[in-house]
C-alpha cells in the first residue's frame, strides 16, 4: 500500500496520539502487577491468568476485525500477521492443559473491557482502530519487553510464550508503518478527537484489568 505525504507537524494524528495519551500510557506500563510479573515475584499461575484475560480481549477484537475488514477505512488496519488468538490458544494449552477453555474465566474488569470493545469496534472505524492500536501497538512496544522478562523469569521459550512472538513482521518497522498509516486517515479534527478519547478509554480499561489481576495475585507477596 502506498501512503500519501504526511500531514504537517502537530496536525499529524500519530503525534497527537503520542502527546495526548502519554500520561495514561505511562500509567499502564508502570502497573504494579506487571512490574511484579516481569521480576518473577509472582507464581506462574499469575502469568497464566494474564494469558487467560488476553484471550477474552483478543477474541473480541479479532471477531471485530473479521467484520471491519469490509469497511473501506478500517480494512487497511486488518493485518493477518498481527492475529494473536492462535498463539494465545497454544499458550493456554501449555499453561492450563488441553481443557483450558473450561478452566479460564474473565475477571469483572475484563468483561467490562470486552463489552466496550465489542460495542465500539463493531460500530465503525474510529472505535475499531482505537482498540486495534491500543492492543497491537502495545504488544509490539512494551509487550516485547514484558515477553522477554516473563520468559526469563518463568523459564519459557516457545511453549507458553508464543503470544509475544510476531514471526511474520519486524516490530519496529511495522510500528513505523502503522503510525504513517494513521496519518493518512481521512478524518476531521472532531473524528480525531473521538479516536483519541477512545484510545484513552481503552488504556483505562486495560489498567482496570491489570488492577483486578493485582488484587488477586499481589496479596501473595
Amino acid at each position: 500500500m502506498s501512503l500519501k505525504a504526511d500531514p504537517p507537524g502537530a496536525d499529524r494524528l500519530s503525534l497527537r496520539l503520542r502527546r495526548d495519551t502519554s500520561a495514561v500510557h505511562d500509567a499502564a506500563q508502570a502497573n504494579g502487577f506487571l512490574d511484579a510479573l516481569a521480576a518473577g515475584r509472582l507464581p506462574w499461575e499469575a502469568y497464566a491468568d494474564l494469558a487467560a484475560q488476553h484471550w477474552f480481549l483478543y477474541e473480541s477484537l479479532e471477531l471485530a476485525a473479521a467484520t471491519m475488514v469490509h469497511d473501506p477505512v478500517a480494512r487497511a488496519f486488518v493485518f493477518p500477521e498481527l492475529a494473536r488468538l492462535p498463539a494465545l490458544e497454544a499458550d493456554l494449552r501449555f499453561l492450563h492443559g488441553p481443557r483450558w477453555g473450561s478452566r479460564i474465566a474473565a475477571l469483572p474488569a475484563t468483561t467490562t473491557y470486552c463489552t466496550r470493545l465489542r460495542d465500539t469496534a463493531n460500530a465503525g472505524p474510529i472505535g475499531f482502530i482505537a482498540h486495534h492500536y491500543t492492543r497491537y501497538l502495545g504488544d509490539l512496544s512494551g509487550g516485547q519487553y514484558l515477553g522477554r522478562a516473563v520468559a526469563r523469569a518463568y523459564g519459557l521459550s516457545d511453549d507458553g510464550h508464543r503470544f509475544f512472538v510476531f514471526t511474520e513482521l519486524d516490530p519496529d518497522a511495522f510500528k513505523t508503518y502503522y503510525r504513517r498509516l494513521l496519518d493518512t486517515l481521512p478524518w476531521s479534527r472532531f473524528e480525531q478527537d473521538q479516536f483519541l478519547a477512545e484510545v484513552t478509554k481503552a488504556y483505562h480499561l486495560n489498567i482496570a484489568v491489570l488492577d483486578d489481576l493485582g488484587r488477586r495475585w499481589l496479596v501473595s507477596l
